[in-house]
């Protein structure tokens, strides 16, 4: 499989298959392709589906599988960002709820609980993230801009809630209360920040969709 990825800030990932070669991609994820891609949908199991559907995906996989000969697939983005390429084969990558965007077959999708009771109660949607494991290529979908770190052991980063979008398996979060009543109250940074843990790579986002959908709210909000 070869892939390139074209047009920040609204990105696709072209991808290259050889015959009889597949690719797996969330529902709805397709944006073109080679007449000779079939398609097969399927849950992968219950056990699959119900992790999907905890981490904010569809419960249905779309297997593509190259037919007679060499073919494409392209996988656009759903909202103005990036697609950056992991490759699972190097180590387990921890991305955000609904980051998914498509795989290579070997690449095994599970929920990834935070084990902090503090993450568990004021983690909101990064409480659960989802993870990528087993051997092959994934794409993954950044809200805006990505800026990448790599943390050394016991190196620290606080992030605001919405901007971590990926991190290494072995990175722990947890969730940590703003100090002060002034800085709660006034600071406009809400309650909590999370805060990351090394050894290993992070991954911020410049604009979470939530953050997007606000921005625009206003807009709608004042023209209707």
């Amino acid at each position: 499989m070869r892939f390139e990825i074209k047009g920040e800030p609204l990105p696709v990932v072209l991808v290259y298959l050889d015959a009889n070669e597949k690719v797996n991609c969330q529902k709805g994820a397709m944006s073109w392709m080679t007449p000779n891609m079939k398609m097969e949908t399927s849950t992968g199991g219950f056990g699959k589906a119900m992790s999907k559907m905890f981490s904010g995906e569809s419960i249905f996989t779309n297997t593509y599988t190259s037919e007679g000969g060499p073919g494409m697939i392209a996988f656009a983005s759903s909202i103005p960002g990036s697609i950056l390429p992991f490759d699972i084969s190097q180590g387990e990558m921890i991305v955000q709820k609904g980051g998914y965007l498509a795989s290579e077959p070997g690449v095994e999708f599970s929920v990834a609980f935070q084990k902090k009771f503090s993450t568990a109660m004021f983690g909101g949607e990064g409480f659960i993230m989802q993870r990528l494991s087993g051997k092959g290529m994934a794409f993954v979908e950044i809200d805006g801009y990505v800026v990448e770190y790599e943390l050394q052991a016991g190196q620290q980063m606080l992030i605001d809630t919405g901007y971590l979008a990926a991190m290494s398996s072995t990175v722990t979060m947890e969730i940590e209360k703003v100090k002060g009543v002034g800085n709660v109250l006034f600071g406009g940074e809400g309650l909590f920040n999370t805060k990351v843990t090394g050894p290993g790579k992070i991954y911020l986002q410049t604009m979470p969709a939530n953050n997007l959908a606000g921005a625009l709210q206003k807009y709608i909000v004042t023209s209707s």
